[in-house]
């Protein structure tokens, strides 16, 4: 499947697999937009990337498991890119105090590109019942 990719700088990195068979295409920052804002808390990077998604599919951008040595966290857990969002493609980030911060240059997210269906939602006042029934947090057990 082909996607339209645009360097909206000539820095931009267009984004590849580390290895085959993987499902993220990696990401590079290639700037710092906002760092440790004292009013939001937020590291923004900027990748230079703006992505055409075709109609039917969603991009996912998600963190790399590096970021697990950087005490910074996604600020909204999941990136979701629309098929009709034509913007840069940029990851916002918490972090923790002692944070180590990722580098221009560094890989900071994956993106996923997937389809997804046409949901009709049908209103009722009765669901089937499971074994786990209407049991919250942690009722599947550990």
């Amino acid at each position: 499947m082909k996607v339209k990719i645009k360097k909206l700088v000539p820095e931009a990195v267009i984004p590849t697999y580390a290895k085959e068979g993987d499902a993220g295409l990696d990401i590079t920052a290639i700037d710092i937009l906002m760092e440790n804002n004292p009013h939001y808390g937020y590291i923004e990077y900027s990748t230079g990337l703006a992505i055409e998604i075709p109609e039917g599919y969603v991009g996912l951008l998600f963190p790399r498991s590096s970021i697990s040595k950087t005490g910074m966290i996604l600020a909204n857990s999941v990136g979701v890119i629309d098929s009709e969002y034509r913007g840069e493609i940029k990851f916002r980030f918490k972090a923790i105090p002692g944070t180590n911060l990722y580098d221009i240059g560094d890989r900071i997210g994956q993106l996923i590109i997937i389809p997804y269906p046409s949901i009709e939602l049908e209103e009722t006042d009765e669901l089937s019942s499971t074994h786990r029934g209407d049991g919250g947090f942690g009722s599947s057990g550990s």
